[in-house]
């Protein structure tokens, strides 16, 4: 399949600063592409030169295999990090507004049903929660019928509910055919919603695929940690790879089922075991050594 989109060799510079060092990766149509990493490591530059908002320094964007015309703003959505909006207008004065925008548009009864705005439709823009005005950007981003979205760390400073419903949203989106471009600095959302990502550090892709891929190549080994007092009496607990700590005993290994069958096999109480399996933030770790909110 042809990608919708394609980035090839971008840089942005501002003066001596290198925002964007190199950037290239295609996405397919009617998938979700993310780009995740900490705060400033070049996401957000990135998908502002791809949404035509600022300007490269070099490199190419094209999408549908073509350089950007004048209809690419008309057939894309883009959801900012922050939109300010008239306090005095409904939710659905300003659905309305947006739509008169554009020439072909959806209707904002099928939006409010897909972004669960319905209960507050008729409620002041500045009166909502943070997780309702997150679902009301993206009906925003929505409303012209866009082939292409662009969601800018989309549930920052949601608490885990509203994180959740906004997620369950953006499925809704994929399974209507749609592509989507994410970035964020969450993990477990790039985990829960992309079918590729590309991780970026320092304005660089450090390592791009689909997400369980990644982990398995680049994640480690999972984790199983029992009590000290549950694996004392292992005849020969040299069979294991582990780290003792004051409280608990870490296993490290690559099969977590085999692990269990063995400690199983020894008569060890496993009632207290927790299982660690390697995930998206692992793989940002081992491969750049430090944390991903350091």
């Amino acid at each position: 399949m042809k990608p919708i989109l394609e980035v090839k060799n971008l840089i942005k510079n501002y003066g001596r600063v290198e925002a964007v060092r190199d950037v290239s990766f295609s996405v397919e149509a009617g998938k979700c592409f993310g780009l995740l990493g900490p705060n400033g490591a070049g996401k957000t530059t990135t998908i502002e030169v791809i949404e035509d908002v600022i300007s490269p320094s070099s490199g190419k964007v094209l999408y549908k295999q073509a350089p950007r015309s004048s209809s690419f703003r008309e057939e894309v959505g883009i959801q900012f990090q922050q939109t300010a909006l008239l306090g005095y207008m409904t939710i659905r004065e300003t659905l309305q507004t947006f739509k008169s925008l554009y020439q072909h548009t959806a209707e904002i009864d099928f939006l409010a049903d897909l972004c669960y705005l319905q209960e507050f439709l008729d409620q002041m823009n500045d009166k909502i929660s943070g997780g309702q005005r997150q679902r009301f950007f993206l009906a925003l981003a929505l409303i012209n019928e866009p082939e292409l979205i662009f969601l800018d760390e989309p549930s920052t400073g949601l608490d885990p509910q509203a994180r959740r419903n906004l997620w369950d949203v953006v499925n809704r989106i994929k399974k209507m055919g749609k592509t989507i471009i994410l970035t964020t600095h969450y993990m477990e959302e790039a985990q829960y919603l992309c079918d590729e990502v590309a991780i970026m550090d320092y304005g660089k892709i450090i390592a791009q695929g689909n997400p369980k891929d990644l982990i398995r190549q680049h994640g480690g080994d999972v984790i199983v940690e029992l009590p000290r007092a549950s694996f004392q009496n292992i005849p020969d607990p040299k069979r294991f790879s582990y780290r003792q700590k004051p409280d608990t005993v870490e296993i490290s290994t690559t099969d977590a089922n085999t692990c269990l069958s063995d400690l199983l096999s020894l008569e060890v109480d496993l009632n207290d075991v927790i299982i660690r399996s390697q995930n998206l933030e692992s793989v940002f770790l081992n491969l750049t050594g430090r944390k991903l909110r350091e």
